[in-house]
């Protein structure tokens, strides 16, 4: 898929897919086979893989399962080139790689955010608040601590992805914009978005997370929110009216 002579064989005898970078996973483990491990933490590891590597060749994912699909192969085994080989229900991470490749989402955000003096990261959690208000499940990922390859397999299947940072030197915290390079590369479609952040001087940051998201053709159902230092309770209360009304634009969708 994301190299040029990658290609998948076909073994009748055994009935054994061997899928090149297809269905793998970045796993280092002395087991071999799927039903050998625990099924939540395979599929994680195998969303993981998808979201950070493949996720932008997710059309030609699309062309590659109708393809098997139209070959109408009997398939046992799916064996990739890393990662655990699928023997016990291959058609568990065929179906997996559809709806992902479809880029199908779910009543889920990402709130994504660095913060310099803790103001935007109140911001970020009294916006999740007001998602929780709307029946929406909410990830938080403070770019301190949680890498970006962990916070794009978040967005793997979330509807909303929100993203904050403090403004500095007119720009925004580089944590911050590691991820929208990140993010922008990997091509997800079809997500709600929005940006907030607290400031001190010029506040830059929110104008700039927005134009980022606009580039990656997210839709944008409100205005950025930025607040000067420390936010107040009247501030708080448009952080969570912020979270309430991405809630709802998300739920129309879902």
């Amino acid at each position: 898929l994301h190299w040029p002579d990658s290609m998948f064989s076909y073994i009748p005898e055994d009935r054994l897919l061997i899928s090149s970078d297809a269905f793998g996973q970045h796993w280092a483990t002395s087991e071999r086979f799927d039903d050998e491990v625990d099924q939540p933490e395979l599929m994680a590891h195998a969303a993981k893989y998808y979201a950070n590597i493949l996720l932008l060749f997710s059309p030609l994912v699309q062309k590659l399962l109708a393809t098997v699909q139209q070959m109408n192969l009997d398939i046992d085994m799916i064996a990739p080139d890393h990662g655990l080989i699928w023997r016990a229900n291959p058609g568990k991470i065929i179906a997996a790689y559809d709806d992902w490749s479809r880029q199908r989402t779910a009543r889920k955000a990402v709130i994504v955010y660095d913060t310099m003096w803790h103001s935007t990261e109140t911001m970020a959690k009294t916006i999740a608040d007001g998602l929780i208000d709307e029946g929406i499940r909410v990830k938080m990922c403070n770019l301190k601590v949680n890498h970006r390859s962990e916070v794009m397999t978040e967005i793997l299947d979330a509807g909303a992805v929100i993203v904050g940072s403090a403004t500095i030197n007119n720009g925004i915290l580089p944590t911050v914009a590691d991820m929208l390079c990140y993010l922008k590369g990997l091509r997800p479609v079809g997500r709600l978005g929005a940006a907030f952040g607290s400031y001190g001087w010029s506040g830059e940051a929110v104008k700039i997370i927005t134009q980022s998201l606009e580039e990656m053709k997210f839709e944008l159902p409100e205005p950025g929110l930025r607040v000067k230092f420390v936010p107040t309770h009247e501030h708080l209360k448009q952080c969570r009216e912020l979270g309430q009304k991405i809630g709802r634009a998300l739920g129309a969708k879902h």
